[in-house]
């Protein structure tokens, strides 16, 4: 029996350390008794927990408290100090200050006179504290009182007394033992009852009263944090309340013991445990609560609110589903029964939960059944290691996890893995033992649940027996007891006078104790009742599956590879090869690969087994195959059922020296885990522990192992099995032991522990030469794995603490080994030396043995080294295996190979082209072969690993100019080649190629890091001129030539100098500054007036003097660049005319820039107004960036009006920018020629506005007539629809047309029958036109769909020059300053976005990696990467300029960011759409060559040609161009005379490098580079002389590579066959304006992206191929020419499908071409024959459109018109002109489902239907009488809807008359498809009935945002938004799903100052949304809105 307390304390408050007023610490006033008992020493700091607050002294008295403390001993032994504390009166003397003489002199005076210092009188606090081992708190409670009630009532009863009865004379009986009744001697009677078991927590209510202080989920969370080993923090106002909690938490954990931190009281003295490392479980006071909030790890549960709060940085795992899912269930129907039947038509009349002590139990139950599912199956991974003297337990955690099918459950994981789980262990591990409720109810756990099914009425059945159970073990005793203690009464502890607490006799206390224990020595109680627990077998319940059970059944029927491994071990290699790839496919199943290892241990008779050298070799293959996919783990037990395989077999190289396995399976990540080794040797001591007591046969010799283990054929396989089922287990044989220990002499139990202690011993010296061989490398000159070195300490479970004999021996044999940390060998000693400390000291060998093993681990190691020298000296000799032949590549002239090839395999990628998977085909990748680097290319050329797949060649190639970046990758075993290759590199280009190498074994290290440098010296040369295109490559050590020129020659070079001197000097870094173009100090310099004299200047003189740029581009060179030419084609001005006819002109071609000093990066020759003259010109330039001014780039032949481009404006005014930018200004400085200096840039600028405006043909109002525009200038015109401007979004017909209408011989002819409709007569074609445009507006497809009412348009007044720029700009803008000017600020794409977006996309389309989840594939990551969305959004700003410039005749500039990335693709797709010329082949390389070369497009910088611009990364600003450009040649394949392929190979080699004509950034810079000094002309493809064949066209590009450009290459591949030409192509004179859709559903994805060509490379270097073919008919036996067939086999994942596929045109060409030759004529061009194809005879038959193709053109006409309008006003409306664009209100008639008040008089809408009117686009309520009255003030504009686009449809009525096309029978839908809908819906949707701002909680990070919601009651749908003038939606809730919408609880990690009922949660089918909005009121505004919408 023990005490019932060990100590009885008075603590009090310590005057004497009095810190302040009021504040102290206390003291320990008595203790008793006096000194320590034996068993139980007495604890320090005691005081500190009774005022866990501190000790304060108080003005007012507060009522007695009482709580209990726990303290842990260094034992981790709990002891409870049960407090009761009150308060004393006490006298306090204030201080007082130093300086206050007076006070002191009147306290003096006060002395004398006999009065005494003032006094105050206050209580200060004191403690009775009993303490214990016990947890009979409330029995505590009791004993405390009454002693506070005798002290306070002045009770006769002496005190010393009650203490001495309760300290010696109250004894408990031990568990199982009879109630004790008692008295402390003051007439107290009281009764202790002991529960049934010890092991069994005992609760009362805490853990009810926890779940009603928390809830059920908080209450989880708590659970799964206590067990993951989180920091768990209590806080309340009562001390109380945190002790039951944490109680009740570690009782909910039980059979879990809490092993860390557990402090259910804290004080607040000893706050800083709470920043500990390790995990804990406190309990602190409220008061400290905002010091808790810096605790960033820790989980805080608020007793007094209710609320847990988990932080953002802590990932709590919860229980794995379905345990989850069903604990919650449970939970709910044991709290809350009425819940589950509340809707129940007639419930049951009792559903109040049980009694709070019954309730309690239940809750108990429900978590200890959890708990027991949560382990089941434990007793079945546990090992055995001793059994004698105490038994050794381990745990499997692999095996159990396996079992289990939880390998990757996190919760689980952390679970095993945390130190609570080791005393679990220890304590549940031992067969033998006593046993409580958790071992029944774990064994039959299984078969509980399987038969309770989903029948909740079962679960509860069970879960309350189990709660009876637990209840019964605290109340065994059925007899209840009347206590009777005394309290004192309720105003006792305020009563005045309070007599202090008398100072109790040490001696009467002692005397007491002494006389207690002296009877009770006489009169011992006899236990008589004690129901003391038996030791007996623990159950197992069913048994653990054997990692066998059910393979034999999967083995059977793999009998190709039990075939197989026989055929090899019969020596039948032939054989053996035809199924071994199929087996190795097979070994990726986990069955497979143990059905792999029974089979070869089947043929495994002895423990060598010596094999031929094919035999070796296949088995090693097996064998690293079945590896390759364990984890470090070994869950599944392959590694360690193959370890004695790999120790077993072997080969033998010379005499005396044998290669076993284990040599060439170390590379794999098991061998170096520590745990696996640990749970091996534990499983394989388990089994000789078995086999030492297993009974011997008849014979008596007990059985071999091995052969138990190991069965030789299928009848003894079957034998095994039935002997395994029947056999003992090692912990039944354990249990049998245990039980006969006491019985057994002292020798036979010495005996078996030396037995057992041998055993251990001998398998730790077979486990360290296992280690030996499998952790020392064959080769040990390259060290060993990495990681091994490196291995942390084990985590493995056992009941037996780690030892740090690791640590220790780790320094202690470092010096016997004399080796230092990176030393192979001393590196495998300290591994093994770590595992032997480990194990040894756990299976508790004796230290000699461990000694001996120490000095055993270095000489076994040395051993094993030297004879692995000679194994791999030996290995080495064996002949290597056959590897195929380097194939080298064909190279093009002048590239020439920079590192030789490198052998390497090609694996394969995401993509599933090659592999033979769902796509089909061979099997291609992996590929063997080589990897070479080129000056030009990085190619990769081999076969397919698998030869009986294919064995063709494999190429796959890139440019080197083309990489985008470069990694290294680990590889992974490739079971194709048998090798384990560790490096491997990924090489990604922008030319969408992905070349994934992983390199032979043969390939060092060095010349992997050799090929990385020169591959990124190629890709980041110097400069621009040591590219392929410029230069022969050099790749070497490279010396820099720099020019001699003097040092210092000038100030400027000077002042650099200091400057860099004073920087290195100071340590300065440079700050990176925005690009600005390269600068030249020729142009810094003032020049005179006379621009053909310029003085040279020192920094340009070097011993090579260069012409300047002015004397090496003549005025005739000039001539001849495409852009002139363009610009006289077009009529824009000419150099050559008089001045007289070129004053006439409104436009002049200037020579302002002619020597680059206005703008570097324009042309020299620009085209301006004809009254701006050249200086104004250059005092323009300045107001814009980079001095890019507007310039005119193309006119339209029919409005005269013009389309010009320029930079951005300067975001500051013009002065602002002259004074902050000096160093521009000086560069931009002009010639002094007589201008004047006092008229200011900004007057200029106005001036150049105003020469524009006069220039354009719509200023005047002659012109205004003839292109009938209203006089007002309004926008309605591009309502108007001219039968001169159709534009065909159809395919026209392919009826051919005369060659001549094909060419376009003069530069303007072109455009001279545009109005062919209009001159032919045919009014009745205009007449129906007319009708269908009418039609399509009533049945509105322009206004009603589009949102924008003409009364809005009407108020827009048209303008001559409409000036697209930024919005930071144009706010900045002074309109009045520009008269018919109009700024329109627009939205586009910025190259950065450009640059994320193509990231994305060729992750998307070129995949590193397969797809991993089903719901993502490559559309949805196209979709994802946005860039359909920015094509769309390019098409639909170039659309509003072609629009303004045909429709509205008003000019149009183009000012975007700096001018020459999104600028120059909207002027060049705008000139695509508007000009036919430049959709030919000639008319877009002109378009190229002006818009982007010509303008100064930053090629370099873009693309990332040299090292400067490296750091940017790449830009496909002209990628997208040419995709749009795609995108309208699919829309309209018959305006276009080159195809997709042209567009192709122009993507292609502008990142190749390949050509000079892409290079650099501005026509200077090729100026000074020489590269437009090339004496060249520029010809048509249609107009140039016989090239020859292309083959030697290359070779002469051989050798002038300077003189190659891309041009040239196109040139002669179109003149030599048609492989860029579009043989559809009809050039319409009717419609040359196209107007292509622009929505996403009409775009499709470029095949640019998606091609792949395994034959030959990527297929735009065409002398390659060529090369190709030509090299594999040389190669083909001359036997074999004879039989030629015209069949070809293609495949689509290895062939270029465009190549092979027949095509009518070459075919023919060809015939014609071969019937020439056989006459004897000449060959002719292709051209040419193809034009004599037309039959000149035949006059063309005019065509008459149909009705439904003149309503799908406009139809087309007017979606492409409010497409513009949009983009105008959205541009108006953001710069704050609101009130100039708003509009009347569009009402309906509506219906309220819900209470509406009127937006204008806010009375209440009335009606049962259709109340009153709503405005379709901004949701306007009004009544119907108050309509007139509303002010016209609609800002709403919607989106452009998706009518006309790609969705849309005409439809026919079939029984209609075509010639009654006017009636109502032609209907133009828009589209109905749900999914365009939302694509293009505005947040301001009509039937909106209540809209926004709510926060919303992410399904996936669990994080708040805000967004903007709209319920649509039409829709049925609850859409959001990312702002409230947004109008795509990000998502939405279909209504229909909704289950509920309720009120709920906060959640973790919302925004601060949120109130609680602001949270509420709408609970679908598929999941649970959570919201928050601001207040209260507005969440229930939307619970009632949503509600009423859902039951409408």
């Amino acid at each position: 029996m023990a005490r019932l307390a060990d100590y009885f304390i008075v603590v009090g408050f310590d005057h004497n350390k009095e810190r302040g007023i009021g504040t102290g610490r206390g003291k320990i006033l008595q203790r008793f008794p006096l000194t320590d008992w034996e068993d139980v020493t007495f604890h320090q700091g005691i005081e500190l927990f009774c005022q866990p607050g501190g000790w304060n002294l108080s003005m007012q008295r507060r009522p007695p408290a009482f709580f209990v403390a726990t303290l842990t001993d260094m034992d981790a032994e709990r002891h409870y100090c049960a407090c009761l504390s009150f308060m004393e009166p006490v006298e306090v003397q204030p201080n007082q200050p130093d300086d206050q003489e007076s006070e002191e002199e009147e306290e003096e005076e006060g002395v004398e006179n006999g009065e005494g210092p003032k006094q105050t009188l206050m209580f200060a606090p004191k403690s009775l504290v009993l303490v214990s081992r016990l947890q009979h708190f409330e029995t505590f409670r009791h004993c405390l009182g009454i002693l506070y009630t005798v002290y306070i009532e002045n009770q006769s009863v002496q005190i010393e007394t009650l203490v001495g009865n309760i300290l010696g004379s109250v004894h408990v009986p031990p568990p199982g033992g009879p109630q004790v009744r008692f008295s402390i001697g003051a007439g107290d009677r009281q009764a202790l009852q002991p529960p049934l078991s010890d092991s069994l927590p005992v609760t009362g209510t805490t853990v009810a009263m926890l779940f009603r202080q928390l809830g059920i989920y908080n209450v989880i969370c708590l659970f799964c944090a206590a067990l993951t080993d989180h920091k768990i923090l209590f806080h309340s106002t009562s001390y109380s309340r945190m002790s039951d909690a944490c109680q009740a938490l570690c009782a909910l954990m039980f059979p879990i013991k809490y092993s860390y931190v557990y402090i259910p009281v804290l004080p607040a003295f000893l706050k800083e445990v709470l920043s500990t490392p390790t995990p804990f479980i406190i309990g602190v006071h409220a008061s400290l609560k905002n010091e808790m909030a810096e605790l960033l790890d820790v989980i805080i549960a608020d007793l007094d609110g209710g609320c847990l709060t988990v932080p953002d940085c802590i990932s709590l795992s919860l229980l794995p589903e379905p345990l989850l899912s069903r604990t919650k269930l449970a939970l709910s129907m044991v709290l809350h029964p009425d819940l589950h039947v509340s809707d129940h038509a007639f419930p049951p009349e009792s559903t109040a939960p049980s009694p709070l002590p019954m309730l309690d139990k239940e809750i108990r139950a429900i978590f200890l059944r959890l708990i027991a599912e949560l382990f089941f199956g434990y007793r079945g991974c546990l090992t055995l290691i001793r059994i004698h003297p105490e038994p050794v337990i381990t745990f499997h955690k692999a095996t159990f996890l396996s079992q289990r099918g939880l390998i990757d459950d996190d919760f689980l994981t952390k679970v095993l893995d945390g130190m609570s789980f080791r005393p679990f262990v220890h304590e549940r591990g031992p067969p033998y033992r006593p046993c409580d409720i958790f071992d029944e109810l774990i064994s039959g756990i299984h078969t509980v649940v399987r038969d309770e099914g989903v029948d909740n009425k079962r679960v509860m059945k069970n879960v309350h027996e189990l709660a009876r159970q637990l209840y019964l073990n605290e109340n065994p005793s059925p007899q209840p007891y009347v206590e009777k203690i005394p309290k004192a009464s309720e105003a006792a502890h305020s009563r005045l006078p309070q007599p202090q607490f008398p100072v109790l006799s040490e001696f009467l206390v002692q005397q007491v104790i002494e006389d207690a224990q002296a009877k009770r020595a006489l009169t011992a109680p006899k236990m008589t009742s004690l129901r003391v627990q038996q030791p007996r077998i623990v159950p197992c319940g069913e048994n653990r599956r054997d990692k066998y059970a059910g393979l034999n059944s999967s083995a059977r029927r793999l009998e190709v590879m039990r075939n197989c491994i026989n055929y090899i071990f019969d020596n039948k290699i032939q054989e053996a090869k035809k199924s071994f790839p199929a087996v190795l496919r097979g070994l990726k199943s986990k069955v497979t690969r143990l059905a792999l290892c029974e089979e070869l241990s089947l043929h495994m008779q002895q423990n060598r087994v010596v094999l031929e050298n094919h035999q070796f070799d296949m088995v090693v293959r097996l064998i690293n195959c079945a590896l390759q996919d364990c984890s470090s783990m070994d869950e599944h037990g392959v590694a360690a059922g193959l370890l004695p395989l790999v120790c077993a077999f072997c080969r033998k190289l010379a005499p005396g020296v044998m290669q076993f396995a284990y040599t060439l399976v170390q590379d794999h990540p098991v061998w170096a885990n520590l745990q696996f080794w640990e749970a091996s040797f534990y499983t394989d001591v388990q089994q000789h522990i078995k086999e030492l007591y297993h009974q011997p046969d008849r014979n008596g010799s007990a059985k071999d192992s091995h052969e138990l283990e190991v069965p030789s054929s299928p009848g003894m396989r079957r034998r095994a099995e039935v002997n395994r089922s029947q056999e003992k287990s090692a912990l039944d044989i354990a249990a049998e032991q245990l039980r006969l220990w006491p019985h057994r002499s002292k020798d036979d139990q010495q005996e078996l522990v030396n037995n057992e202690e041998s055993t251990v011993y001998s398998q730790a010296i077979h486990y360290a030469n296992r280690m030996v061989f499998m952790l020392v490398p064959l080769d040990t000159s390259k060290g060993i794995r990495a990681n091994m070195g490196n291995e942390p300490e084990s985590g493995s479970n056992s009941n037996v603490t780690s030892s740090i004999g690791g640590s220790d021996s780790f320094d202690a044999e470092s010096a016997q080994y004399g080796e230092e940390d990176s030393d192979m060998t001393g590196s495998v000693c300290r591994f093994i030396t770590r595992f032997v400390d480990k194990v040894c000291t756990e299976s508790g060998v004796t230290p000699d043995h461990i000694k001996a093993l120490h000095a055993m681990v270095p000489g076994v190691t040395a051993m094993h080294v030297d004879s692995m020298e000679q194994v791999c000296r030996e290995s080495k000799r064996l002949p290597p295996i056959q590897k195929p032949k380097i194939l080298r590549p064909e190279l093009l002239p002048g590239e020439d190979i920079v590192m030789e090839g490198l052998r390497s395999y090609l694996i394969p990628d995401g993509r599933e082209e090659g592999t033979g998977g769902s796509m089909g085909g061979p099997a291609l990748l992996p590929a063997e072969g080589a990897v070479f680097l080129t000056t030009y290319r990085t190619i990769f050329k081999g076969i397919p690993c698998d030869p009986l797949a294919s064995e063709q060649i494999v190429v796959r190639s890139f440019p080197v100019a083309s990489l985008t970046r470069e990694k290294k990758i680990n590889v992974q075993y490739l079971s194709h080649i048998n090798e384990w290759l560790s490096e491997g590199l990924q090489l990604r280009a922008c030319t969408f190629q992905l070349v994934k190498l992983a390199f032979d074994e043969e390939v060092t290290s060095e010349d992997i890091e050799t090929f990385r440098k020169l591959i990124n010296r190629l890709r980041f040369p110097v400069s621009v001129q040591e590219m392929f295109a410029l230069s022969r490559h050099h790749v070497g050590p490279r010396t820099m030539i720099q020019k001699h020129k003097e040092k210092n020659a000038t100030l400027k070079a000077l002042s650099k100098t200091l400057g860099k001197g004073a920087k290195r000097a100071g340590k300065q870094i440079a700050k990176r500054t925005k690009y600005m173009l390269p600068t030249d100090s020729i142009f810094m310099a003032k020049v005179d007036g006379d621009v053909r004299k310029a003085a040279s200047l020192d920094e340009l003189a070097s011993d090579d003097a260069e012409s300047r740029p002015s004397e090496k581009l003549s005025l005739e060179r000039l001539k001849e660049q495409p852009a002139y030419r363009d610009y006289v084609r077009l009529g824009l001005g000419s150099l050559n005319g008089s001045q007289a006819r070129q004053k006439t002109e409104p436009f002049r071609i200037s020579q302002a820039n002619v020597k680059y000093s206005t703008c570097r990066s324009y042309p020299a020759l620009i085209v301006v107004p004809q009254s701006v003259s050249d200086e104004s010109v250059r005092k323009v330039a300045r107001c814009y960036r980079q001095s890019r001014l507007p310039v005119v780039t193309w006119r339209h032949p029919r409005t005269r009006a013009v389309l010009m481009r320029s930079g951005g404006f300067h975001g500051k005014g013009v002065m602002g920018v002259l004074k902050s930018a000096q160093k521009s200004a000086q560069l931009v400085q002009a010639p002094q020629s007589g201008g004047s200096h006092d008229t200011s840039s900004s007057v200029e600028q106005e001036q150049y506005f105003s020469a524009l405006v006069s220039a354009t043909p719509a200023s005047r109002s002659g012109t205004l007539r003839q292109l009938d525009l209203s006089p007002s200038e309004s926008l309605t015109s591009l309502f108007t629809v001219r039968t001169s401007d159709q534009s065909d979004p159809s395919t026209p017909d392919s009826q051919r047309k005369e060659a001549a209408n094909r060419k376009l011989a003069q530069p303007r002819q072109g455009f001279k029958h545009w109005n062919s409709l209009r001159s032919s007569g045919r009014a009745s074609s205009g007449s129906q036109i007319d009708t269908g445009l009418r039609l399509a507006f009533e049945n509105g497809a322009l206004s009603k769909d589009s949102g924008i009412s003409n009364g809005s348009i009407q108020n827009m007044h048209g303008s001559v020059l409409y000036a697209f720029g930024e919005k930071s700009q144009m706010k900045g803008v002074k309109a009045d300053q520009f008269p018919k000017c109009d700024f329109i600020p627009v939205d586009f794409v910025e190259v950065r976005h450009m640059k994320a977006s193509f990231k994305k996309l060729m992750r998307a389309c070129v995949p590193s990696a397969p797809f991993t989840d089903p719901n993502l594939g490559l559309l949805k990551a196209v979709e994802e990467s946005e860039w359909l969305q920015q094509i769309s959004h390019l098409l639909q700003l170039s659309g509003a300029a072609v629009d303004l410039l045909d429709m509205q005749g008003a000019s149009v500039l183009i000012s975007l960011e700096d001018g020459w990335d999104v600028t120059a693709q909207v002027v060049s797709l705008a000139q695509v759409l508007l000009d036919p010329f430049y959709r030919t082949v000639d008319g877009f390389r002109v378009l190229v060559e002006k818009e982007w070369l010509a303008f100064g497009h930053r090629f370099s910088h873009r693309c990332n040609h040299t090292q400067a611009s490296q750091g940017s990364g790449f830009a496909p600003v002209f990628l997208q161009f040419l995709d749009a450009v795609h995108q309208v040649l699919h829309q309209f394949p018959l305006s276009f005379e080159f195809n997709s392929y042209y567009l192709k190979l122009l993507a292609f080699h502008s990142v190749s490098g390949r050509f000079k004509s892409l290079l650099m950034d501005s026509e200077y810079e090729r100026l000074e580079a020489g590269l437009l000094t090339d004496k060249e002309k520029h010809k048509g493809v249609h107009g140039d002389e016989p090239t020859g064949s292309l083959k030697g066209a290359a070779k002469d590009s051989g050798k002038h590579a300077h003189s190659r450009t891309i041009w040239d290459y196109i040139g002669q591949l179109h003149s030599s066959s048609p492989l860029l030409y579009n043989v559809n192509y009809q050039p319409q004179q009717e419609s040359p304006v196209l107007r292509p859709y622009s929505c996403i559903s009409s775009l499709r994805i470029w095949d640019y992206f998606l091609e792949e060509d395994l034959s030959s490379g990527q297929s735009y270097d065409r002398e390659l191929m060529a090369m190709a073919v030509q090299h594999a008919a040389e190669e083909v036996p001359e036997e074999q020419l004879s039989p030629v067939s015209n069949r070809i086999i293609v495949s689509a994942c290895y062939d270029n499908i465009s190549q092979h596929q027949p095509n009518s045109l070459e075919w023919l060409l060809k015939e014609s071409r071969d019937l020439e030759q056989d006459l004897g004529h000449l060959p002719l061009k292709w051209r040419f024959l193809w034009d004599k194809l037309e039959d000149n005879s035949c006059m063309p038959r005019p065509r008459k459109p149909s009705v439904s193709t003149q309503l799908v053109r406009a139809h087309g006409i007017s979606t492409h018109k409010r497409a513009t309008i949009e983009v105008l006003i959205k541009g108006k409306l953001s710069t704050g002109a609101e009130k100039a664009f708003t509009h009347p209100h569009r009402f309906e008639m509506a219906s309220f489902p819900t209470p509406t008040y009127c937006d204008f008089c806010s009375q209440m809408l009335w009606g049962i239907a259709k109340q009153g009117l709503r405005c379709a686009d901004c949701g306007y309520s009004c009544h119907e009488r108050c309509r007139e009255l509303v002010p016209k003030h609609c800002r709403r504009v919607r989106a452009l809807a998706d009518g006309g686009v790609g969705g849309s449809m005409v439809r026919l009525d079939s029984e209609a008359d075509v010639s009654k096309a006017s009636s109502t029978s032609m209907v133009i839908q828009g589209p109905s498809d749900g999914t365009l809908y939302d694509q293009f819906s505005s947040a301001s949707e009509e039937h909106s009935i209540h809209e926004g701002y709510l926060y919303k909680r992410g399904a996936l990070l669990k994080g708040w945002k805000q967004r903007w919601f709209v319920l649509d009651s039409n829709k049925h749908q609850l859409r959001y938004y990312d702002a409230i003038h947004d109008q795509h939606c990000k998502g939405f809730i279909d209504l229909s799903e909704v289950v509920s919408v309720t009120l709920s609880t906060p959640l973790p990690g919302a925004p601060k100052k949120t109130e609680d009922r602001t949270f509420f949660d709408l609970r679908t089918v598929r999941r649970v949304y959570n919201f928050l909005s601001s207040d209260r009121q507005t969440a229930q505004e939307w619970i009632d809105k949503i509600q009423s919408c859902i039951s409408s």
